[in-house]
């Protein structure tokens, strides 16, 4: 089976998780985070137990609109809302994206998506991810 996914949809992380919604798992309701998009990429939870294909498309774009911008927004809202124990490291990860160094959301989503996919630990999902 495959899903396709386009860049050109969507500028922000929850508008992402919308595209999510619509594409892969269309009706089911979920936790719209991260952490529900790993969940959904090991199948079942609307998407084939026994693997898929994600087509990416206008990937560059989605490259582009996740970038540092989009990571700073989203470090900001993790900021204010993580427990004062974590407030360390996101304000770490925070000051790393104002000065545009380390992963973006753009990076938080494939490194994501391609723990499942072959060479990744969670390969055994059998999700493969294209990039177009």
């Amino acid at each position: 089976m495959r899903y396709e996914i386009d860049g050109s949809r969507f500028a922000t992380l929850e508008e992402f998780f919308e595209e999510v919604s619509r594409v892969l798992i269309p009706g089911e309701h979920w936790g719209h985070n991260l952490d529900a998009f790993n969940d959904i990429l090991r199948g079942g939870f609307g998407t084939p137990s026994d693997g898929f294909t994600l087509d990416w498309k206008n990937h560059a774009l989605s490259r582009q609109r996740l970038g540092y911008d989009e990571t700073v927004r989203q470090l900001e809202i993790r900021f204010e809302a993580c427990h004062p124990e974590s407030r360390a490291k996101v304000l770490g990860d925070l000051e790393r994206a104002r000065a545009r160094q380390g992963p973006t959301v753009f990076d938080w989503l494939v490194d994501i998506i391609r723990i499942h996919c072959p060479g990744g630990h969670e390969e055994k999902d059998g999700v493969e991810l294209s990039l177009d």
